[in-house]
């Protein structure tokens, strides 16, 4: 049923202009009738951050901003979905054009600038649906006009505790003017002592929160020794790498439309994050597990990733050019690697090439 929604549906989306076709591929998974899925192949579950993944395969932030659809994405194979990214007030965004396809790239670039219907909103939906279970995180992030950005995220972490199964402090954006500051040594340490601070206020109520905190893969090696220091010393459950990149390689066709501004996506940003990745993943040393996001779009590139040090993955640009079969495809490539090797779990294999990744040449 998957592959045939996939051969109905690419060909329609790719058709339109792409913010047009999101918004056509989110009201469709609402009208999506319930599938049973087979269950997933008991190596392939994942226990991160205090919780139990049936598989290491999550929707990235941004696709579903609003948390119409989690449970729809949920019943197409996905282990885990991260909605948002939301923030305090509805906000609209950067003006429209502001999503691109690089086709002969497999790429996307946006600037959408946190656009979302706003934490009340998010927040009701996800209440509607708490009883349903599965694992959903909730991507935090301030609004563009805010005095006080880090309150932002610590009234975040108050609002959603109850309903978030973890929680992604998203201070990595490159299209919310300044918010990649956050990044910075103090700030960030500031910033990561407030959110910890209040998911500590609230978790006698609303249970354990895991925090997450997504970088971006544009940082150089010392400023991430710096943003690894302060994870591990605010004692973070775990880092997500990486977003978008402002940074055009070299090895894109689309000149003309990789000219525009915003965040890169996609295949082209596989080498980078991957990269990245690794690095973090040397720099952790086991305190806590990663998540690694940015150009998965192949059974492959997943194994490659994991072996980079990515106990979880998380897709989205990958699916606009090869449709939601491609969960199912990783996780049959990922199970039969593991049989073909005699292990018993993922686990056993991330990080294995680590420390080779971080020897190569830098990707540009």
């Amino acid at each position: 049923m998957i592959r045939a929604f996939d051969t109905f549906s690419l060909p329609l989306l790719r058709w339109l202009d792409p913010e047009d076709a999101h918004r056509l591929a989110i009201q469709g998974l609402r009208l999506l009738p319930p599938i049973k899925l087979r269950p997933d192949d008991a190596k392939l579950a994942v226990r991160a951050f205090g919780l139990n993944f049936p598989n290491p395969i999550g929707m990235a932030a941004g696709f579903d901003k609003n948390a119409e659809v989690p449970d729809a994405l949920l019943r197409l194979g996905f282990g885990f979905v991260e909605i948002g990214t939301v923030t305090p007030r509805p906000q609209a965004g950067n003006p429209r054009q502001r999503l691109f396809r690089l086709d002969r790239d497999e790429g996307v670039i946006n600037r959408l600038g946190f656009n979302n219907d706003g934490a009340e909103a998010v927040l009701r939906r996800l209440a509607s649906r708490a009883h349903l279970g599965g694992i959903i995180g909730v991507n935090v992030g301030a609004n563009k006009d805010s005095p006080d950005r880090v309150a932002d995220y610590v009234r975040l972490i108050e609002t959603f505790a109850p309903v978030a199964s973890y929680f992604t402090v998203n201070v990595s954006s490159p299209n919310t003017p300044g918010l990649r500051n956050l990044q910075q040594g103090h700030i960030l340490d500031d910033l990561l002592a407030k959110v910890i601070d209040a998911r500590e206020r609230v978790r006698e109520k609303a249970g354990d929160s895991p925090v997450l905190l997504k970088i971006a893969p544009d940082l150089s090696l010392a400023e991430l020794d710096e943003v690894v220091q302060v994870a591990r010393s605010r004692r973070v459950d775990g880092m997500i790498v990486a977003n978008t990149t402002v940074a055009r390689p070299s090895s894109l066709r689309e000149t003309a439309r990789a000219k525009e501004q915003g965040g890169l996506s996609g295949r082209p940003l596989f080498r980078l994050s991957t990269r990245m990745v690794a690095e973090t993943y040397v720099r952790v040393e086991g305190a806590f597990p990663l998540i690694g996001v940015g150009g998965i779009d192949s059974g492959g590139a997943a194994l490659t990733k994991i072996r980079a040090g990515a106990s979880l993955i998380q897709l989205y640009s990958s699916l606009t050019y090869k449709g939601l079969s491609l969960v199912d495809g990783i996780k049959n490539d990922l199970a039969s690697t593991l049989l073909r090797t005699g292990r018993e779990s993922l686990s056993e294999i991330v990080g294995a090439d680590a420390a080779t990744v971080t020897a190569e040449d830098w990707p540009i």
